[in-house]
């Protein structure tokens, strides 16, 4: 089975609330395809491998199945969801920016007699500090610090017919994000050697080309034997360059590495995926305000990934749901969807 063919089996089976033994045992086939097959040459890699990915998905598993549970995402809930308030500027955004996700649209033409897609609503989000006007009982305050918060950028690639298939299309993908970070930190160590052995070709070559020509004609006329020095300089340079050699060891070695590296990502998900929830009390403008401030206000709840891999990244998001009815036909130069949440 090629890289591709896991991409487009994707309904594999994932629990988000538990790890089986054939999930592992999928997870594993998973991480040595997309990272570097031939690590099946090495005859433990599965023991190695089995802590670290189960530990990996149980820390999947717990963020996915701890997420709150879905909003329903529609033009006419606006005016009495907080939420949709603080995520959309106007009732007419809510369609209008949900009709443009391509995956949303691919998902409503696949299944005609659905009424009703489950979704993830990635949003990009953004604190800013400004200065501001505060009411504390009967008196206003002006100059007062204040956090404004922006959603923008709204993204809806994971859809599904059920909350439960998004959560597992959801786990799926984070765990392919590990797996992505590993074959990241995998081939920079690639370039590297790759590097190394391109350096080293060139010196020995330009070496033996400078032993065979020997100081030349520059002795006739005369000139100092910069050929020798500069032999000395290229001889050096290979002392170094295989000293780098060998301190990165062999390919037998670098393979054991490539095993290594990956154990270590799996075995540490945290330091590279961490979700949290976020409950904050927002006015009409999007200005955060203390739970116990007096005015029009609304506690919102969402969720905060932060990926901590190349290119670290923060995003807002809501399971969500939405309806055949709500989708508009849009120009195709505006139906774009990018590649976050």
């Amino acid at each position: 089975m090629g890289i591709l063919d896991w991409f487009k089996n994707r309904p594999e089976k994932f629990d988000p609330h538990s790890v089986s033994y054939e999930t592992t045992e999928q997870c594993i086939d998973k991480a040595v395809t997309l990272t570097n097959p031939r690590l099946k040459l090495i005859s433990s890699y599965r023991e190695r491998l089995t802590p670290a990915v189960e530990n990996s998905m149980r820390y999947v598993c717990g963020v996915v199945a701890t997420l709150p549970d879905s909003i329903h995402v529609s033009s006419s809930q606006w005016s009495v969801s907080p939420a949709l308030r603080a995520f959309f500027v106007s009732a007419r955004d809510v369609s209008e920016v949900l009709s443009r996700s391509q995956n949303l649209r691919t998902f409503f033409n696949k299944y005609p007699f659905i009424d009703r897609a489950h979704l993830v609503l990635g949003m990009a989000y953004e604190e800013q500090r400004t200065f501001g006007m505060s009411i504390r009982g009967d008196i206003v305050q002006r100059d007062v610090a204040q956090t404004v918060v922006g959603f923008s950028d709204h993204k809806a690639r994971i859809c599904g017919e059920t909350n439960q298939e998004v959560r597992r299309l959801l786990g799926i993908q984070l765990y392919e994000y590990l797996l992505a970070q590993a074959l990241s930190e995998i081939g920079e160590e690639r370039n590297e050697r790759q590097e190394l052995e391109g350096n080293r070709a060139l010196i020995r070559a330009r070496l033996r080309l400078l032993r065979q020509q020997g100081p030349g004609l520059g002795t006739v006329f005369g000139s100092a034997p910069a050929w020798v020095e500069e032999q000395v300089r290229l001889e050096a340079q290979l002392l170094e360059n295989e000293r780098e050699m060998e301190a990165m060891g062999s390919p037998d070695s670098a393979l054991a590495h490539e095993l290594d590296c990956l154990c270590a990502v799996l075995e540490a998900p945290e330091r590279y995926i961490r979700v949290e929830s976020r409950e904050i009390k927002l006015n009409s403008m999007n200005v955060v305000l203390e739970k116990a401030s007096a005015g029009a206000a609304a506690d919102t709840e969402f969720s905060l990934v932060h990926l901590q891999g190349v290119p670290a990244m923060r995003r807002a998001f809501v399971l969500a749901t939405f309806d055949r009815s709500e989708m508009q036909e849009v120009r195709k130069n505006f139906d774009r969807v990018g590649n976050s949440l």
